[in-house]
């Protein structure tokens, strides 16, 4: 939508002859407009380049397309906050393309939360889907109802491999967690490291960075074999057990100086580690939450791998609003997003 999208309501005015405000009823279907004003429009939008024709065609038929938009709840300063920001651009980015976008939000740690809000997805008989697959095997049921029913869906931040989406706009996440372990061990067998993994549901069925993990593992069994990796489980929302629960392993293991995290939470546990400063230690982790960039600072975590997941969002629903307006499919399936590394040395310049 890139070549429409600097074409403005002002433009189609001025080449109309007529003001911006009954442009905008036009376009929107919106209040009383006599059919000469409306020619006039449709003449103005042709005449600025709308090549084929298929927009002004929408727009004389009054017809709205909806993209949903399925994503976790968040909170200010989540990782799902930014990927909502992408959104808010998408919704005015396809507004005036008769393209209406709208959220639905899910609990990432309800299975069942998730189920109903894609219920509610399909009964809003959407034109395309856009959504962030937490839970697998439901990400799996709700798909192939959109493939019955014809609407394309497009995956952001993870994906599930081996299936007919329409395009994914995120991480190359096997290949982010191979970066991963790179970085954790700069070459030099750690001995041991810790993963430090969240507790999502009580079935453990929600885990989207399954294929990072995968990458990481295949990475340490390639070049340190012997290397012990063990996991260590925290809930999200209980300060005081992340707490107990890392002071217990790391009581009973000292000798683990080379702790991970896959999702974008490792601030989580800088509480700890704080209180427990080692100069031995190396802590990687993923996103440019703000809590994470402060831990950068600090030199409690020594690296994030972070990616633009506004982007993501936001070119998800450029991509569907392309192929709603004009048929248009993308140049590629997989839109792999470039991996940043930052540090505590060029933070200042991301």
């Amino acid at each position: 939508m890139e070549k429409y999208s600097k074409i403005t309501i002002k433009d189609v005015a001025k080449k109309a002859g007529i003001s911006k405000g009954t442009v905008d009823r036009v376009i929107h279907n919106r209040g009383e407009v006599s059919e000469k004003s409306k020619e006039k429009v449709m003449k103005a939008i042709e005449e600025l380049g709308y090549e084929p024709n298929i927009f002004a065609s929408m727009l004389a038929s009054n017809k709205e397309h909806l993209v949903a938009c399925l994503m976790p709840q968040f909170h200010e300063g989540d990782y799902w906050a930014m990927s909502n920001e992408g959104v808010t651009r998408g919704i005015e980015m396809a507004k005036p393309f008769n393209v209406k976008v709208i959220p639905f939000f899910y609990n990432q740690y309800d299975i069942e939360s998730f189920k109903a809000s894609c219920e509610e997805v399909i009964k809003n008989d959407p034109s395309g889907v856009v959504l962030a697959p937490m839970f697998k095997n439901e990400t799996r049921n709700f798909v192939e109802k959109l493939a019955e029913n014809r609407i394309p869906y497009v995956y952001i931040d993870s994906k599930i491999e081996e299936d007919d989406y329409f395009a994914y706009f995120g991480m190359p996440m096997y290949q982010s967690g191979y970066l991963c372990a790179d970085l954790l061990t700069l070459g030099k067998n750690p001995g041991k490291a810790a993963v430090v993994r969240i507790v999502r549901d009580k079935n453990r069925q929600s885990d989207p960075t399954v294929n990072r993990r995968e990458g990481f593992m295949d990475y340490m069994s390639e070049h340190f074999p012997d290397c012990e990796v063990q996991n260590v489980f925290i809930y999200p929302n209980d300060t005081e057990g992340i707490e107990s629960t890392l002071e217990k392993f790391f009581s009973e293991h000292p000798d683990f100086k080379h702790i991970v995290m896959f999702n974008s939470r490792v601030y989580l546990i800088t509480n700890y580690l704080e209180k427990h400063p080692d100069p031995d230690r190396r802590v990687l982790g993923y996103d440019s939450l703000k809590r994470n960039l402060n831990a950068l600072r600090t030199g409690t975590v020594q690296a994030l791998i972070t990616q633009h997941a506004d982007m993501q969002s936001f070119y998800a629903i450029q991509a569907l609003t392309d192929y709603i307006v004009l048929k248009k499919t993308p140049a590629k399936k997989d839109n792999y997003m470039h991996m940043d590394l930052l540090t505590r040395f060029n933070i200042d310049y991301y």
